[in-house]
């Protein structure tokens, strides 16, 4: 009987791991990363599959007890709104703030508080914010002022609400109204996705 001769296989692996390296790169360089939130907020859940906006846009956060946080994207806009509203609410702001104003994601205290704020170190501002949030009641109201700003460097800015889903609906409900007293009647409400019921 003759004997068969074995013979070792030999893969080369390196253009698999060449391709491999490139895709890592790619979606490394062409995702979004999404702004620290000063607060925890699980989002109620919805079957809607639609993609929110990830740039030009004011995201806007409410937590459980109705504090409304802001975050404008991009950061010339927010720079230009700033200087607006330290122009109107008389408040001075150095160029050291200014940076640390771009380094924090979201607005979430009084105009008179936010020089303080802006010179804590980055990591104890969110502790800060959550104390505050912007002013939206009838007195004064800050967070409409916020958006109308932005809205008049660009009016083609989106709107996003974020709120907890324990959050009452009264609270998320006075937000709604008040973009609709300035006109900003299109808003996206952030969920997230569950499973479509039977039949749907």
């Amino acid at each position: 009987m003759a004997k068969v001769k074995k013979h070792s296989v030999f893969i080369d692996m390196t253009a698999m791991s060449d391709v491999t390296v490139l895709l890592l790169t790619f979606f490394m360089l062409t995702s979004t990363f999404l702004p620290l939130e000063p607060v925890k907020v699980t989002a109620p859940a919805s079957v809607m599959e639609f993609k929110v906006p990830d740039y030009n846009v004011i995201n806007i956060l409410i937590d459980l007890q109705g504090k409304v946080f802001v975050n404008i994207d991009p950061a010339e806009v927010r720079l230009e709104a700033l200087e607006k509203m330290s122009e109107e609410y008389r408040v001075t702001l150095n160029d050291k703030q200014k940076k640390a104003f771009l380094e924090q994601p979201f607005i979430g205290v009084p105009m008179n508080r936010l020089p303080a704020l802006l010179d804590l170190p980055l990591v104890e501002q969110d502790a800060a914010m959550r104390q505050y949030g912007i002013p939206n009641d009838s007195t004064n109201n800050q967070f409409i002022n916020w958006v109308q700003k932005v809205r008049e460097i660009d009016s083609e800015m989106k709107i996003t609400i974020k709120a907890d889903q324990t959050t009452p609906y009264p609270l998320v409900e006075s937000v709604m109204k008040d973009l609709v007293k300035i006109k900003a009647n299109r808003y996206n409400l952030i969920t997230v996705l569950r499973g479509a019921p039977e039949g749907f």
